[in-house]
């Protein structure tokens, strides 16, 4: 993973987007302290890419709904 100043993203955006593209992790830095402010990473590699399982209990339990449950708009609506 590489750490980059905004001023080297502006002026070298194409040449970084490709190493992204190829699978690196660039990490941007701003400013004089050079604080961490973005991590741009390959979309293929981003949290909204990845599938997930849902819920830890999944499989795991049931629930039955008795035939006599009974609920009125206002009752649920005010849950």
């Amino acid at each position: 993973m590489k750490t980059i100043q905004i001023g080297e993203l502006k002026t070298h955006f194409s040449e970084i987007l490709n190493k992204v593209k190829n699978g690196d992790e660039i990490i941007i830095s701003y400013g004089r302290k050079k604080e961490k402010i973005a991590k741009i990473v390959p979309y293929k590699n981003s949290s909204t890419a990845k599938k997930r399982k849902l819920g830890i209990f999944k499989d795991k339990g049931n629930y039955i709904i008795k035939n006599d449950f009974e609920m009125t708009e206002e009752e649920f609506i005010n849950l």
